[in-house]
């Protein structure tokens, strides 16, 4: 059921959470499923209604600093200085885990992914969860998809996904539309295990410190890097099977097509000629912000209209795009 966040169903998902029921709540980045994180038995079904494997940690979502004090065993002075600078907003940090809490969120690590969504309609069901009896202090949320598929940014995306008997709060189209930059700060120094709105020069400016990539980190700070969401080689993927082409490709291809160009979609930045005719032609906007905010709307389109495949132009690679090129790179990647 999609439900405008009116303060009777605000209540209502305070309710359902405390009652370890899930719910879809929206964010700036992508919609949650969301359960409450300190209740295994509700986090339990978040893995189920998903198919996510269960060593899969979630990210946890907190109304503000106080409330990751009651999952964080320590928070490193360079995360303190990361919540300060983007939250409330799209990073999430890893940082060592209280003992005993929320383990089954944590996929049994001794650390916790921590994030303090910056969506009003996020913030209100957050505050309203503490404020309840007994209050919830973080919901574990991972997007509101398939476990693998694409991420959803609107209400009817999860609703498409997971049916009518979820409450899904309704918060409008999500602003960035990919998820959330994730950072270790659990190893002494930020290591940045997956892109997003929040680029590594934004986060070396903050805390003084060289960002690490994973590879780099491991041979470094010799320490294996936790599990974290959204970085396994396959994933947010469509029905449709996704190539990321030149687009010099994409034009010559798209010159020789006969009978199969109806099954074909094509999302680029340069003009296309579609002489077909069946071909679904989506023009890709020119910023890595704008392409963010549509893409994963951009691929549930193509599956919508029961494309087979789609032609993507490889977009630049300089670090404005790090978060829009791991998307796709990852989604093509399911091929």
């Amino acid at each position: 059921m999609i439900a405008s966040p009116t303060p009777d169903a605000i209540a209502a998902a305070v309710a359902a959470l405390q009652q370890t029921q899930l719910i879809g709540l929206p964010t700036e980045t992508v919609y949650g499923l969301a359960a409450d994180a300190l209740q295994a038995e509700a986090v339990a079904k978040i893995f189920e209604r998903k198919g996510r494997p269960a060593d899969h940690p979630l990210i946890v979502h907190v109304a503000d600093e106080a409330g990751a004090a009651h999952f964080a065993a320590d928070m490193p002075a360079f995360a303190a200085a990361l919540m300060e600078a983007f939250w409330p907003g799209p990073l999430t940090l890893i940082v060592p885990r209280r003992p005993g809490v929320a383990d089954t969120a944590a996929a049994g690590q001794d650390t916790i992914g921590l994030r303090c969504p910056s969506h009003p309609v996020a913030q209100q069901i957050l505050r309203a969860c503490h404020d309840a009896n007994p209050p919830v202090w973080g919901v574990a949320a991972p997007s509101a998809n398939r476990f693998g598929r694409v991420s959803p940014t609107t209400a009817a995306h999860v609703a498409q996904e997971f049916g009518d008997d979820l409450l899904v709060i309704d918060g409008g189209p999500c602003d960035v539309g990919i998820e959330s930059t994730i950072v270790d700060c659990s190893r002494g120094q930020p290591v940045l295990l997956r892109p997003g709105h929040i680029g590594a020069a934004k986060i070396a400016q903050v805390t003084g410190m060289q960002v690490l990539d994973p590879h780099t980190a491991v041979a470094l700070l010799d320490q294996q890097e936790p599990k974290a969401p959204g970085t396994l080689t396959a994933h947010y993927a469509p029905s449709a099977t996704v190539r990321l082409m030149a687009a010099s490709d994409i034009a010559a291809a798209l010159g020789v097509l006969g009978e199969q160009a109806k099954h074909i979609a094509v999302y680029a930045r340069s003009p296309m000629e579609n002489a077909s005719g069946d071909v679904l032609l989506r023009r890709m906007p020119q910023s890595p912000e704008a392409v963010a905010h549509e893409l994963f709307s951009v691929l549930r389109e193509c599956d919508a209209q029961g494309v087979k495949l789609i032609w993507i132009e490889a977009v630049p690679s300089d670090a404005a795009w790090d978060g829009v090129r791991d998307r796709l790179q990852r989604a093509a990647a399911s091929a």
